[in-house]
Parts: C-alpha cells; sequence; structure tokens
C-alpha cells in the first residue's frame, strides 16, 4: 500500500483514523498493534477511501 491508513472501531460503534507518521522505522502493523486499542477491530486502508470531507466525521460508523 503507498499511503496506508488504519481505521477502528470506537466503543460507541464510530470511527477513527490513523495516519502514521512517514519514515517512523515502524510497519503498519506495527503501528497497529501499538496504537489501536486492544480487542478494537481494525482494517489498514488506502487513504483515498476515507472520505476528505469531514463534516460528518463524527457520524461515522463502524459496518462489518
Amino acid at each position: 500500500m503507498e499511503n496506508p491508513r488504519i481505521i477502528y472501531r470506537l466503543p460507541d460503534n464510530g470511527v477513527a483514523v490513523i495516519i502514521p507518521a512517514p519514515d517512523c522505522g515502524l510497519t503498519i502493523e506495527e503501528i497497529a498493534a501499538k496504537d489501536v486499542p486492544a480487542g478494537s477491530p481494525f482494517r489498514i486502508v488506502e487513504a483515498d477511501t476515507i472520505p476528505s470531507d469531514r463534516t460528518f466525521r463524527a457520524a461515522w460508523e463502524w459496518v462489518d
């Protein structure tokens, strides 16, 4: 993946997005293991799959 992001489900079924720092020395999987809360489902996605309009970001919901 060229421009990965980590998304994970919040307790209220919302969605959090982690944007890795460039060249941090960790793989995207290592970042997810370190930063996603234990037990939270997550996905690694391309940045362009996340809407750029943040207006309704608080209304995003996790769908399995």
